[in-house]
Parts: structure tokens; C-alpha cells; sequence
């Protein structure tokens, strides 16, 4: 074959390579463990607070630009050698090149990729206020994230080599690299996508001083809220974190960007999708559930992620959890009664189910065929394009070994910290085994899936629901199987997709690998670092009554979920014991529903847009609510519309030039803005001082509507809230 097989690759990666090119260099290292470092410490240091920012690798592939070329410019170009030895590199190679840029991209992804094991420390010391052994913690964060190297090496002939496994979001990056490393000559009256960023930056940074500190209502102004401060109705109407969002608006970039990342790096149609989910999640499904008080749900709050008793008034598992063992006790849950869930959770957990087999259901009816055909050639390595000649002509080949060898001292040190440190977190040996057989299992075909169609489902709920019947009442145990089962499998892909990344950009394997492996190791330890530091210093650290700005909201349904299916077990509440059990129903509806549409698309096969409705994408609209509101999804969907659908029509040329330099100077002036502020007016405060300007546009626990959570049952009595009149 010669060329890509697939139109989109060869119409974005260039079929030419310059072998001669210095890839892994002193501008490499230098800027890529800055740029980890940085992500991983800024990522994990807002992850935990009300408005979290998500600074993504975009932000470091634009910074480390003009950084590199500068480093170029400036650095002397003389030979150092290392003392004792005969190896000797250059500051300063040559010019900064595009080879150079993609491994820096890479260790900053690194870094803004989260370590899912933090969540496991911070529930544990924030939430079970229990202690925890730090290198237990540390050895969590590293064994779950390194797992995903074994299985990326065992199926990377398959999901990387193969032309037919193409990756679709990666030609994005692809286009991205090709655009920035072109000259650039300013227009008469313009300025330079560098002069650009510089000028969004300031402001950025300049303007988040108002949100963040003098006028904290801004980023989530609720207006039925000021006008009805004591009705709880309307305040369920108008909260935007807490209820349905009507009138509510936030003008914060963290408000647009904190739990669904960037809009301006989303397609238009998946953009209506999403907005199609959401509309009907939250402003159909909830309503008719809530008001029809299914579930009993008038007992709680509308919009909540936590756990409750049959009286509304929270569920504190550790009433239930022995003191002494951590394990669950039976006969205390039968004296304090079921844990409840508001209809808003609930709901959120049937499209989560739906979700998933909806996936698979899509991808067969609209993918089907092209990936049982894809898959046949790429068993039989047919057709090797120019993008694998050139990689096997240039470069060596990483041996199979350096996996292998990862992949067992993983596995040996996941034994280690499941099995030491007292049993900390309670997962037996065969715990560990079936966990990496699970996530060995998924990840070849959830592979094929994301490399042709660009989805990847999750396995979180179901290996929640694995551990949850066959280990029930271990709390620790489930998350930390969780985690093991999904987030390998979850890393692994992420290898695999920037090995594709790196094939396509010509990259030398060996290099790549070395940047994914140190990259990995040192954002870990960031991000592990950063979180032990911030639960130890920060005081009421996700206690959103106490310290309403370091709420957690990840973790808090992170907490959640480990009561729900660790301390109680999905028999009791979704199985044949619990109060749940007809929400199994939408594994059905979600099995089902990409029919129609598919149906459609081959009855009118010249309405080009049926294709475009994405029923996985629609159920799962919403994935990220609860700890995300309505005025995060409004403010995101808008300025989204506004960019990718508006803009981009009308004025294409401007869109291209600007938006992704837009979305990364606009994430990194709020982030940098606010470690200033938090270390210039935050860091020395009081556990009783108050932070910000206090006046009517404060912000405080419940962001002004204060009544937005209590509950509408008469009969139900809890603290702080007025009985409601029926």
C-alpha cells in the first residue's frame, strides 16, 4: 500500500520524515518535565476546589514554542560532556523542531492527565477521616497509572501498526503541530497567533481576580436566588449548581471549562449532542422523576451527588462500617435502614448504565462492518502503509522486554501495596489478578473502538459492580479494584494513542517510550505530592459546609460511589435487596435506542445529519453530574455554539488561526492567576477568616441559594431549612 488507507490521515499526515532530526534533546527534557510538572501540580491543586480548572497539554504545546525557539536562540551550542563518562550532548542542537515539540507535548500530558488512585487518599484522610499510610498512597498512584504500559505493549502490533487502527482524535494534534511550526509573517493592522496569546493571557490573568476574589457571585450568579431568598421551589428553579439553572449564568472561564474541559476543542455536532443529553436529562427526566416523587425523592435534595437516611438527613457510613475491621455490618444497617439517593443521582447512575451498552450498540450498527474488516487485515498485517515503512526503515523498534519487565515489577508492587502496609485497602490477591484480567480483556476491543470511532466507553461502573457482589462491605477494596480494573485498562489506551501519535509524527519509539515512562513516574509523584499536601495544610479540606472554596466535588462523588457499591453493595441497592432495582432496566433502553436512529440513517441515506445524532454521546451528556450544574453545561454549551458552530461557518479563517490559541491562553492566565492569589491572599488565612470581599457578590457554601438543597416533603424536618408549605 502506498498510502494511508483512511482519507483523513492522508489528507493530514505528511508522508515524509527527516530521520536526522534531534528528537530527545536538552530543550526536550528541560521544557517537558517543566511542562508535567507544572500541569500535574496546577491540575491536582484546583482539582479540589469549587470551580476546578483543567489545564490540558494544549496549553504547554503553545507555551513551549516560543520557549524552544528561544532556548535555540540563546543557548550556547558547544558540547558538554558528562563527568566519568564518554557520553557528551549539545545545549543546543539546531533549530527547534517539530520532532522536539511532540515529545514536550507528550510529558505535559502527563501531567494533565490526572491520577485517578488520589481520589482513593483523599477519601480516605478527608472523607473516612481515617489515617493512610503515604507510601501505600504513593504506591497506588504509580502501580495503577504503570499497569496500562504491560498491555500497551501486548496489543501495540495490533492498535498501533496496524493503518487501519487511525485514531481519529490524534489527527487533530497532528494539524495543530503542522499549523504552529509554519512561518508566520504579521498582517498590516493584525497580530501573530503568538502576539495573540499574549495579549488573551493578560487578560486572562488580569480578570480572574474578579471571580476568584472581589466579586466571587459572578461565576455562578443565580437570580431567582437573590429575588427568592426563602423559597425553596424557586431556588430548586434557579440554583445553577443545585437545581435546574433557569436565570443562573456564570462569567468565569473556570464556570465554562472546570468539569467538561474546554469547549473550543470539541465539533459542533457533538457540542448539540451533548446539549441534546443534557436538556433532556436534566429538564425532562429529573423534573417528572422528582415531582412525581419516585423514590420518594421530595425527601432530599433535587440536585445532590450524596448519600441519605429514609428521613433526609445525611447518611454517615461510618454508622455502619465496624471501627475496628472497616468492614460492613449487617446488623447495624438494619438498625439505621437503606442509604437513599436523590432522583438527580439516581438518574445520573440510569444513563451511566444505559451509556455503556449503548456504546456497543452504536459502534456495530454504524461501525460494525468496517471494523470486522479493518480488524481482519490488521490480524493479518496486511497492507502496511508509508507512515509503517518509514517508522521500520528509520527507527528501532522498542523490544518486547522493557514492557514486559515494566508490566511484572507493576504487578509485584500492586501485591505490595494491596497486601502490605496491614491490608490497608482490603483487596485480596485474587482481587488483584481478576482486576488485571479485566482490564487485559477490555482493552483490545475497547481499543479497536476508539482508534476507528473515537469512543471509549468506561469501565468504572462495572467493575464496581464486579467487586461489589463478589467482595460486598469492603469499601477500599471496590475502589481500589476499581481503579486497578479500569484505570490500566483506562492508561493503556492513552499509551497506545500517543504511540499512534508519535507513528504519525515520526517519532522515534525508544523515545517515545522514555518520555511516556518518565513522564508517568514524575507526574504521579506530583500529583500524589500535591494532594498529600493540600489535605494535610488545607483546613476543612471537602468539607463544603466549612470550607466552601475546597469542597472536592470529584472526590465527594468519589466518596459516594465508594458507599454505594463498597459499604452497602449493589445487591442492597440495585440488586434484588435494594431500592434500585428497576434502574437495571436502562442497561435495556441503552442497548436499544441507537436502533432507530440507525434505522433512519438507511431509510434516508441522503440526510447526511441522522448520522451525525450519537446516541452514546446523548446518554452520556451528563456523566460528569453530578459534581457539574446546570450553569456549567449553559456556559459551555453556549460558548461552544458560538465558536465551533457560529465562528467557525462564518469566519473559518479567523477560527482556525485563533481558537486553539484562544482556549490555551485563556486556561493558563486563570491558572496562573490563581496560584497567585491563593499564595497572595488565601494562603495566609485562618481556619475562621473569611476569604474575599465580604458583600452581597461574596460567594458563600451553598453559592446564594441556601434553601436550594433543603427538601420538599412537609413531613421532613432538617437542620437550616424552612418546612415546606405543600
Amino acid at each position: 500500500m502506498e498510502d494511508s488507507p483512511i482519507e483523513q490521515v492522508r489528507l493530514t499526515v505528511p508522508n515524509t520524515d527527516d530521520p536526522s532530526l534531534p528528537a530527545l534533546t536538552f530543550r526536550t527534557w528541560t521544557l517537558g518535565l517543566i511542562s508535567c510538572v507544572l500541569l500535574a501540580f496546577l491540575n491536582q491543586f484546583f482539582a479540589y476546589r469549587k470551580n476546578q480548572i483543567t489545564i490540558t497539554s494544549l496549553a504547554a504545546q503553545i507555551v513551549s514554542l516560543p520557549l524552544g525557539r528561544l532556548m535555540a536562540a540563546k543557548l550556547p551550542k558547544k558540547m558538554i560532556r558528562v563527568p566519568g563518562t564518554s557520553w557528551e550532548f549539545s545545549l543546543n542542537p539546531g533549530p527547534f523542531n517539530m520532532k522536539e515539540h511532540v515529545l514536550i507535548t507528550i510529558f505535559a500530558s502527563s501531567g494533565s492527565g490526572g491520577v485517578y488512585a488520589v481520589h482513593i487518599v483523599t477519601i480516605m484522610k478527608a472523607f473516612y477521616h481515617r489515617s493512610f499510610n503515604p507510601l501505600a498512597g504513593f504506591l497506588l498512584a504509580q502501580t495503577t497509572q504503570l499497569l496500562g504500559y504491560g498491555w500497551a505493549g501486548i496489543f501495540r502490533t495490533f492498535l498501533v501498526d496496524s493503518p487501519y487502527m487511525w485514531w481519529p482524535n490524534n489527527l487533530i494534534q497532528v494539524s495543530l503541530f503542522r499549523t504552529l511550526h509554519e512561518k508566520e509573517v504579521r498582517k498590516r493592522r493584525g497580530v501573530t497567533r503568538l502576539q495573540f496569546f499574549m495579549i488573551v493571557f493578560v487578560c486572562s490573568f488580569a480578570y480572574y481576580i474578579v471571580p476568584n476574589y472581589l466579586f466571587q457571585a459572578i461565576s455562578l450568579f443565580s437570580v431567582f436566588c437573590y429575588i427568592w431568598k426563602d423559597n425553596i421551589f424557586a431556588q430548586q428553579m434557579g440554583s445553577g449548581d443545585q437545581g435546574l439553572g433557569i436565570g443562573a449564568f456564570g462569567l468565569d472561564w473556570s464556570t465554562v471549562t472546570g468539569y467538561l474541559g474546554s469547549p473550543l476543542g470539541s465539533p459542533g455536532f457533538a457540542i448539540l449532542n451533548v446539549a441534546a443529553g443534557f436538556i433532556l436529562f436534566l429538564y425532562v427526566l429529573v423534573p417528572i422523576s422528582y415531582f412525581n416523587n419516585s423514590y420518594q425523592g421530595k425527601r432530599f435534595p433535587f440536585a445532590s451527588s450524596g448519600v441519605f437516611d429514609g428521613q433526609g438527613q445525611p447518611y454517615h457510613p461510618m454508622s455502619v462500617i465496624n471501627p475496628k475491621t472497616f468492614d460492613f455490618d449487617p446488623v447495624a444497617y438494619a438498625k439505621k435502614g437503606p442509604v437513599h439517593l436523590s432522583n438527580f443521582f439516581a438518574l445520573a447512575y440510569s444513563l451511566n448504565f444505559a451509556t455503556l451498552t449503548a456504546v456497543f450498540s452504536h459502534v456495530i450498527l454504524f461501525h460494525g462492518r468496517s471494523i470486522v474488516q479493518m480488524t481482519r487485515k490488521a490480524f493479518n498485517r496486511e497492507d502496511e502503509d508509508i507512515h509503517g515503512r518509514l517508522m521500520r526503515k528509520n527507527y528501532k523498534r522498542v523490544p518486547e522486554w522493557w514492557f514486559s519487565i515494566i508490566l511484572v515489577v507493576t504487578i509485584g508492587l500492586a501485591f505490595l501495596t494491596c497486601l502490605g502496609f496491614g491490608g490497608q485497602l482490603q483487596l485480596p490477591w485474587w482481587g488483584i489478578i481478576l482486576a488485571c484480567a479485566l482490564s487485559f480483556a477490555f482493552t483490545l476491543p475497547i481499543g479497536i473502538i476508539t482508534s476507528t470511532t473515537n469512543q471509549q466507553p468506561g469501565l468504572n461502573v462495572i467493575t464496581e459492580m464486579i467487586i461489589g457482589y463478589m467482595y460486598p462491605g469492603k469499601p477500599l477494596a471496590n475502589v481500589a479494584f476499581k481503579t486497578y480494573g479500569y484505570i490500566s485498562m483506562s492508561q493503556a489506551i492513552y499509551f497506545l494513542s500517543d504511540f499512534k501519535l508519535g507513528h504519525y509524527m515520526k517519532i522515534p519509539p525508544r523515545s517515545m517510550f522514555i518520555v511516556q515512562l518518565v513522564g508517568t513516574v514524575v507526574a504521579c509523584s506530583v500529583y500524589f505530592g500535591t494532594a498529600w499536601w493540600l489535605l494535610l495544610t488545607v483546613p476543612n479540606i471537602c468539607d463544603a459546609a466549612k470550607n466552601p472554596l475546597w469542597r472536592c466535588p470529584n472526590d465527594a462523588v468519589f466518596f459516594s460511589a465508594s458507599v454505594i457499591w463498597g459499604v452497602v453493595g449493589p445487591n442492597r441497592m440495585f440488586g434484588s435487596e435494594g431500592l434500585y432495582v428497576k434502574l437495571n432496566w436502562w442497561f435495556l433502553v441503552g442497548l436499544l435506542a441507537p436502533l432507530p436512529v440507525w434505522a433512519l440513517s438507511r431509510a434516508f441515506p441522503e440526510k447526511k445529519w441522522i448520522r451525525l445524532i450519537n446516541v452514546p454521546v446523548i446518554l452520556g451528556a451528563t456523566g460528569n453530574m453530578p459534581p457539574a450544574g446546570a450553569v456549567n453545561y449553559w456556559s459551555w454549551i453556549i460558548v461552544g455554539v458560538v465558536f465551533n458552530i457560529v465562528i467557525y461557518r462564518r469566519y473559518k479563517k479567523w477560527w482556525a488561526d485563533h481558537t486553539y490559541v484562544l482556549s490555551a491562553a485563556l486556561d493558563i492566565g486563570l491558572a496562573f492567576s490563581g496560584v497567585v492569589i491563593y499564595y497572595a491572599l488565601q494562603a495566609w488565612l485562618g481556619p475562621d477568616d473569611s476569604y474575599g470581599v465580604q458583600w452581597w457578590g461574596a460567594l458563600n457554601g451553598n453559592s446564594n441559594c441556601d434553601v436550594a438543597s433543603c427538601p420538599t416533603d412537609p413531613a421532613i424536618i432538617v437542620d437550616g431549612c424552612p418546612r415546606f408549605a405543600a
